[in-house]
């Protein structure tokens, strides 16, 4: 247990680190290109573990506590950029934050969430790369690691023509050519092979192997893992995908008893369906999930996706990231949906340790989705957050003045307020509400 909880601190803090440092950089060099002098840059908070300054006179420096980190400014009074500390003088207040033109404040500040943004299309568009593309016509890759009862003679190379006659074009059909298959364990593969077409029997198109388990999901809590098999629940022998989705679905939250193939070992597991609200073109629809997809049981062969696709995909990611994460946030605050889709940094970290157990690529991708979540947050126009400031710097532009200090200072106590109060509920949401 200690070792499972070590893990997921490390995973938490390494994933955190990269989505701060890489905000706090959007702030600091943009800064810096719009003639903002920066006096420190800190990865942490508290204690200062490490530290050096550069050439321009900026300490950068690593603290005890990973849990954020901040660009302090020439004449910043704090690290959140509240107000003046009066030491600076009239000559250098160009080199301010409170003395530059507005348009290098909105822009130094708007840097951080948008450096978020721009790690997350480009984690996304990199996995896009790595994983390419299926080809056309499919063609058979490597195959999923299967019980002996699901072997079959089909190879990496063979070319799909139909399955138990029905044509398989390409990726986007297998949903409704699933729907059409026959409910058997084996079935006729029409394949060309050597400029040969041959039928093989094989196993069911999607069969009950695991290929990605939901961080904090009853599989996850289980101990599910990629590359299972599930072979039968409560004893009943099942072999396709389809058919556990009906049993979890019917079961509405009762204890269902797994049996699971696993390296060569058969072992039960039991678990529960849980209440899950997922993301439709019309808002949030609630299921019984166990917290597990599935694949058809052979990787398609792939070909490269170009860097300039990749990228458009990336943002199309982001965007999709974005306005679901928005519609949820509606959906909990007018109580549509549970507020056990808010998670705070109980959640996050127990959601990185998973998304690490996982693997390097399922753990990269999941930093950028934080990334983007983070970006859209700093956003929100809460006084202390980004898009606070963004906020008054929009009162400025129009009332041609700045607000009055003391009423900014009063702003920025209530918006700690709120993101503390926010964070303390997010705490006891993941720990008692949602465990």
């Amino acid at each position: 247990m200690f070792g499972g909880f070590a893990f997921m601190i490390v995973a938490f803090v390494v994933a955190l680190s990269v989505i701060v440092a890489i905000h706090e950089y959007g702030h600091y060099i943009v800064g810096r290109w719009c003639g903002i002098h920066a006096d420190v840059f800190s990865l942490g908070f508290g204690p200062v573990l490490y530290s050096r300054t550069d050439k321009r006179g900026t300490v950068w420096q690593v603290a005890a506590l990973p849990i954020g980190g901040y660009v302090k400014f020439m004449g910043d009074a704090d690290a959140a950029s509240a107000g003046s500390d009066g030491s600076v003088a009239e000559a250098d207040m160009r080199k301010t934050m409170m003395g530059a033109p507005l348009w290098a404040r909105a822009a130094t500040v708007a840097a951080g969430p948008a450096f978020n943004f721009i790690l997350a299309i480009l984690i996304f568009a990199g996995s896009i790369m790595y994983q390419g593309r299926a080809i056309d016509p499919p063609t058979f890759g490597a195959m999923q690691d299967l019980p002996p009862s699901y072997a079959s003679d089909l190879r990496r190379g063979d070319v799909m023509v139909a399955v138990e006659g029905i044509p398989f074009v390409d990726a986007e059909r297998e949903e409704s050519l699933i729907d059409l298959l026959p409910a058997k364990e084996r079935l006729a593969y029409e394949i060309e092979r050597d400029g040969q077409t041959l039928v093989i029997d094989g196993p069911y198109l999607r069969p009950t192997a695991v290929s990605s388990v939901s961080p904090r999901s009853a599989a996850d809590d289980a101990g599910l893992r990629v590359g299972d098999v599930i072979t039968a629940v409560n004893g009943e022998p099942i072999f396709a995908f389809s058919q556990l989705q009906e049993m979890v679905r019917n079961a509405e939250g009762a204890e269902l008893t797994l049996g699971i193939w696993r390296d060569g070992d058969t072992l039960p597991v039991t678990l529960a369906p849980r209440r899950v609200d997922l993301p439709t073109a019309d808002g949030f629809e609630t299921r019984w999930l166990i917290g597990i997809t599935g694949r058809i049981f052979f990787e398609e062969m792939t070909e490269s996706i170009g860097p300039v696709e990749a990228v458009k995909i990336g943002a199309e990611q982001l965007w999709y990231t974005a306005t679901t994460s928005l519609s949820a946030l509606e959906h909990v605050i007018m109580g549509q949906i549970s507020t056990c889709n808010l998670s705070g940094p109980v959640g996050i970290a127990e959601t990185s340790g998973s998304m690490a157990r996982q693997g390097a690529q399922s753990f990269i991708w999941f930093i950028g989705a934080l990334s983007a979540a983070v970006g859209l947050v700093n956003l929100f126009p809460i006084p202390v957050l980004d898009g606070g400031h963004l906020a008054f710097y929009a009162y400025e532009a129009v009332t041609r003045r700045k607000p009055n200090e003391r009423v900014l200072q009063v702003f920025m106590f209530v918006g700690l307020g709120l993101i503390l109060s926010l964070m303390s509920f997010t705490i006891l949401n993941d720990v008692l509400l949602c465990p």
